[in-house]
């Protein structure tokens, strides 16, 4: 089957090639790649580390061509959205079923590609703070995918949203079409919040955790800034204001029942609720074009390869 292979000795650090073809395991399911979405992490941290001829890709949606031998999960021919720490960026890829979300007929599998990391992320996070509806809630690093999805999943929950971004004139119009009700530059403009969901790590987590009001959750998702969190002396207090503060962490693939998570997730997609905030999307052999422009921080949504 043709993939798209780690190999250093090219600008992107990949190219198109040709990989063996996976042998699921009996409780996975073979699944005919139509479309894969990128994300920072695989493309900033996965290229640089990942052995060359690895087939990397965490999200793709497409087409059972094999269910699970075990009898678990979808059914051959179903379109279903899927996440693995592997194996997307190729047109098959072995995915556990309780990885694998359904996906509603006629549904463009660009958009629901963008899903597993970004709204699966946003989703859980969001569960980590708690019931929102009425809650103060700030979302940095709100242009990238996940923050997106954020937005909009907390409006949907009743929450009033502070957004932060680095360029408030250039992405204030469309935060605030996605629910967000105040768009600022810094944590620190934010005023006193019950939760935070923080994509960007570093002194901004430091300065966001500042924020929290008592009882208040900050759940750490990104860390893109690739810097370490510094808090100054009195930061850790439980004085009056700031009794029963959390800092809160996860990792996706350790989150248990995430298939019906998908599944929903894809739900709202497909109905229109939720926008999958495509900026950019092409065939697999434009690849190393959106890897620039997301590494580049000039790609603010998801960027979508469809494979041929």
């Amino acid at each position: 089957m043709r993939a798209l292979l780690v190999d250093r000795s090219t600008p992107s650090g990949l190219r198109l090639g040709e990989a063996p073809m996976p042998e699921p395991a009996p409780n996975q399911a073979l699944v005919r790649v139509a479309a894969t979405s990128l994300n920072y992490g695989e493309v900033k941290v996965g290229i640089e580390q990942a052995p060359e001829g690895t087939v990397l890709g965490w999200d793709a949606a497409g087409v059972i061509e094999r269910p699970a031998a075990d009898g678990s999960g979808p059914a051959a021919g179903t379109p279903v959205i899927t996440l693995a720490a592997d194996g997307g960026w190729a047109e098959y890829r072995a995915v556990d079923t309780d990885l694998i979300g359904i996906v509603p007929p006629e549904a463009d599998l660009g958009a629901i590609s963008t899903i597993p990391v970004a709204g699966a992320t946003a989703l859980r996070a969001l569960h980590r703070v708690g019931p929102i509806l009425g809650k103060k809630l700030l979302i940095t690093g709100a242009t990238g995918g996940t923050g997106r999805y954020a937005v909009q999943l907390a409006k949907m929950g009743g929450a009033h949203i502070t957004a932060s971004t680095g360029n408030p004139a250039a992405h204030a119009e469309s935060l605030h079409a996605l629910g967000a009700h105040r768009v600022v530059s810094e944590p620190s403009e934010s005023g006193i919040v019950d939760g935070v969901l923080d994509m960007v790590g570093g002194p901004q987590l430091v300065a966001a955790h500042d924020r929290l009001a008592e009882n208040g959750t900050l759940v750490a998702i990104g860390h893109s800034t690739a810097e370490g969190e510094h808090f100054p002396h009195g930061a850790m207090y439980g004085n009056e204001g700031r009794h029963n503060r959390t800092i809160a962490t996860f990792f996706l693939l350790g989150c248990q029942n995430l298939a019906p998570d998908l599944t929903w997730l894809a739900e709202r997609v497909a109905a229109g609720d939720l926008d999958p905030q495509i900026s950019w999307r092409g065939s697999w052999d434009r690849a190393p074009e959106a890897i620039e422009s997301l590494l580049g921080r000039t790609l603010h949504g998801k960027a979508v390869l469809d494979i041929a």
